[in-house]
């Protein structure tokens, strides 16, 4: 599947003037916020390359994510936190942190482009499945947000040593999972995930 800007174009063609792509990343992870991009595409300005973030090697993700940032018409990242997403489950994290990301976008989109899902904004919006391989703005999304939160599991390896985060950056690994077992939860874990639960009931 190639990542194109036709969907783009068609939102254009319609009347719209800043369409945001938005994607999400971090919902299957054990450890930490979930985070999310908002991005408007500047048409003039086009990044070559974009793609979903996970088919990316860390290195091309990060030029990328360069390229975008300086380029870009507008974008954003947010983010929820580990405690929201126990209080109001994963999906709802995440659609709250792609809200975020939205309306800190300046100037202002007036139609989004989300990957699998809607959230709550007032503008017109499209969930795409598989957004972030077929459409470019979501791709750049998925790339910002992508780069953004392997940065903030590197920086706290070094608050939480032991568990491994700077090299599966929070996902259930089986390195994540026997420092689970061994080392017990730290703050920044989602207690309503299985994996964790289950790790507090054996260090309790």
């Amino acid at each position: 599947m190639r990542c194109t800007s036709r969907i783009e174009d068609e939102v254009r063609r319609m009347g719209f003037a800043r369409a945001a792509g938005v994607d999400e990343v971090g919902r299957g992870c054990l450890f930490g916020p979930v985070y999310a991009a908002a991005v408007i595409l500047d048409p003039g300005r086009p990044v070559a390359g974009l793609a979903d973030s996970k088919t990316l090697e860390p290195g091309r993700r990060e030029a990328l994510a360069r390229l975008i940032r300086e380029r870009a018409e507008a974008w954003a990242v947010a983010e929820a936190s580990a405690a929201e997403i126990d209080r109001i489950n994963i999906r709802e994290a995440s659609r709250l942190a792609m809200r975020r990301a939205v309306e800190a976008l300046r100037p202002a989109c007036d139609y989004l482009l989300v990957d699998a899902m809607t959230i709550d904004w007032p503008v017109p919006q499209q969930a795409l499945i598989r957004g972030d391989a077929r459409v470019r703005a979501i791709a750049a999304a998925s790339i910002l947000a992508k780069v953004a939160r392997d940065a903030c599991m590197s920086a706290l390896d070094a608050d939480y040593p032991g568990y491994g985060l700077a090299r599966h950056k929070g996902y259930p690994t089986p390195e994540h999972k026997s420092a689970l077992l061994r080392l017990g939860p730290t703050p920044l874990h989602r207690r309503s995930f299985a994996p964790v639960m289950e790790a507090l009931q054996e260090t309790l």
